[in-house]
């Protein structure tokens, strides 16, 4: 068992959305046990707020998208992956604009900004919750399941048809220090063959190199390169930590992913819900 945590004071951070391409700052502030993650528009009236939970998710395509009537903040799983890895329970997210900056792509500077903030430890514990029984979800050949375990762990896959990818796959152990060191300079990535598709449908006008990894035919484009051969099965695992943080509880379950996307966590999450005596609570 451990205590909920916050930070021990505000910090922010600017740039600009991956999709939207829109200027957007966001700002961390220490919140009271029990407040759990809180988005605010700070840039609306009213400063409205959306709850980083399952029930706040509305768009899950390319990014995860929260709303609540007509306030919504998109491509949360970034930050959400370094609050859930380093145990940051409690947190007020006061945002302008419609999007979380993109920064490098990867979580890395979210864990950054969430050291500088320094950890606050706080006295309530953490509620946490393990499944009695395994759970999957299929769309075609993407699969996810989980099954109960003492923490949380990930056996993730993926096979994308390019010759620097292919089949990748990652076991990985949640904890504060294996994501810093494994997963959270894992960035983004796309493939030069869907950017124009994607700008149609209005979507990675913010993208560029220095926030996303673009393959084409047989190279990586950034002059940098990769920062490890696996990179895009590490992403993959770092979002789906974040889409995990939306469960609102530390869940102690061995994921398996097989091709997941934001969708299909999304939709584990909800299979997970459905039925309230298949999480049993922990401590």
């Amino acid at each position: 068992m451990r205590a909920q945590a916050t930070l021990r004071k505000p910090v922010s951070m600017d740039g600009i959305g991956l999709h939207t391409g829109a200027a957007c700052a966001v700002r961390l502030v220490p919140a009271n046990e029990n407040t759990g993650r809180i988005f605010v528009r700070t840039d609306l009236p009213g400063h409205p707020q959306v709850a980083a939970d399952l029930s706040s998710v509305t768009q899950t395509a390319f990014a995860t998208t929260l709303a609540h009537g007509q306030a919504s903040v998109s491509t949360v799983e970034h930050l959400l992956a370094a609050m859930h890895a380093l145990g940051i329970d409690n947190l007020r997210i006061e945002v302008q604009g419609p999007e979380l900056p993109a920064l490098d792509g990867s979580s890395l500077p979210w864990i950054d900004l969430l050291d500088r903030g320094e950890l606050s430890v706080q006295k309530h514990p953490v509620r946490q919750v393990r499944p009695t029984r395994i759970v999957e979800v299929r769309d075609g050949d993407r699969v996810m399941s989980a099954a109960p375990a003492d923490h949380l762990s990930l056996d993730v896959s993926v096979d994308y048809p390019h010759p620097l990818v292919g089949q990748q796959s990652l076991t990985f152990q949640l904890g504060p220090e294996s994501f810093r060191k494994e997963l959270a300079w894992a960035r983004t990535f796309g493939f030069s063959t869907e950017i124009e598709a994607l700008r149609r449908e209005g979507l990675i006008l913010g993208g560029s190199l220095e926030n996303a990894v673009v393959y084409e035919s047989d190279r990586v484009v950034n002059p940098e390169g990769l920062r490890a051969p696996d990179e895009v099965v590490r992403h993959k695992t770092l979002d789906i930590i974040g889409d995990l943080a939306l469960l609102g509880r530390p869940l102690h379950a061995r994921i398996t992913a097989v091709r997941p996307g934001h969708t299909l966590t999304v939709a584990l999450l909800k299979a997970l819900n459905a039925d309230s005596t298949n999480l049993q609570t922990t401590t």
